[in-house]
């Protein structure tokens, strides 16, 4: 029987992630609406890398029981393109002309460009070979919304006509997953330091940062340091405000939990990283555990360490599972049109 070290390492993380940590957490969040964002750009991570990682993430979600919506919030379109290939859909381009299904920018529409019309739930494309999961489509022109969410935030005293585009995207999030009846949403974010990503954020519930071996996703660690409490404090400041306090589309009061970095893209080598990548996933998880931590600690911004419990690996409870290279299962994945864990199993 082959083996897939990225397999075995990234199912045994995923399992003790969410089976595990899970029983943990639900018990608290039971009753509550949960959405998952993935912070992507600052790491430097390639996009096809952390796009495989989302889109499989949903996938193992779904297949636990959970119903799941991914949104692709990149105006690069990965995350889109893939799903629909997993799909089996052969002309994108008809698709999003034809399907009637909707993507993030035209659900966003009736506000920024303030038409006479209330938002409504975004119909999002179901897998037809994967029950549960779903895909609010990206659009590569979701980028302009970044100057009006930008503006909006800056000049809120004068401005009171954009007082509804802070809250307008977790709005549509929240009547969205209401209508599906969605457990989780994972958000694949833009690589780009944003007025857009740090509104994703800040409305966000909890965040996983992907991470590559090098030395520019170790020096992006440190830029998420002095970022991250910088959102924090423009964001608090926003939800003090009067004119967002009475806006239709109101800005969320949840403060995002940092669950952990997923570290992927090493080459293994007898089921551990090989050795020139050992060093920079050690010199990761130290900057992580001694300068990230206890400022995210500082600002209320981290889940409690005591919820991991027995269910850790190497590199402290923040480092929440090491997959290696898919490789040849990238393939395998798009030839069988299913998740690459749904491929070993069919392969082996």
């Amino acid at each position: 029987m082959r083996r897939y070290p990225a397999f075995d390492g990234c199912k045994k993380g995923i399992d003790h992630l969410f089976v595990e940590r899970g029983k943990r957490v639900q018990k608290r969040l039971r009753n509550q609406f949960k959405k998952w964002l993935d912070i992507l750009g600052l790491n430097t991570q390639k996009s096809s890398h952390k796009v495989l990682a989302h889109s499989h993430l949903g996938w193992i979600l779904s297949e636990m029981g959970k119903r799941v919506l991914m949104i692709d919030a990149d105006s690069q379109c990965n995350l889109t393109g893939l799903c629909l290939s997993l799909a089996g859909t052969e002309d994108i381009e008809e698709f999003y002309n034809y399907s009637g299904i909707d993507n993030i920018k035209t659900s966003l529409e009736p506000v920024f460009e303030g038409l006479p019309k209330r938002l409504e739930p975004a119909k999002c494309f179901e897998f037809s070979n994967r029950e549960d999961l779903y895909l609010l489509l990206g659009h590569t022109g979701f980028t302009e919304l970044d100057v009006t969410i930008g503006i909006a935030q800056e000049l809120k005293r004068s401005l009171r006509k954009t007082q509804n585009i802070p809250g307008v995207i977790n709005y549509l999030i929240n009547i969205t997953s209401r209508e599906y009846g969605f457990d989780y949403v994972l958000i694949d974010m833009s690589p780009s330091v944003s007025a857009t990503n740090a509104n994703l954020l800040m409305q966000s519930d909890y965040f996983i940062i992907p991470c590559s071996p090098d030395y520019f996703c170790n020096m992006a660690i440190h830029s998420l340091a002095l970022v991250l409490p910088e959102w924090k404090n423009t964001y608090d400041n926003i939800r003090r405000h009067q004119i967002f306090q009475n806006a239709e589309y109101r800005f969320s009061n949840t403060l995002p939990k940092f669950i952990g970095t997923i570290l992927q893209r090493y080459r293994p080598k007898n089921g551990v990283p090989a050795i020139s990548f050992q060093s920079c996933i050690g010199k990761i998880n130290h900057n992580v555990a001694t300068n990230l931590v206890p400022t995210l600690r500082e600002h209320g911004m981290l889940i409690n360490e005591e919820m991991f419990g027995t269910t850790r690996i190497d590199g402290g409870p923040y480092n929440l599972v090491n997959i290696s290279d898919f490789n040849s299962l990238i393939a395998q994945s798009q030839k069988l049109q299913h998740s690459c864990f749904c491929s070993v199993r069919r392969t082996i």
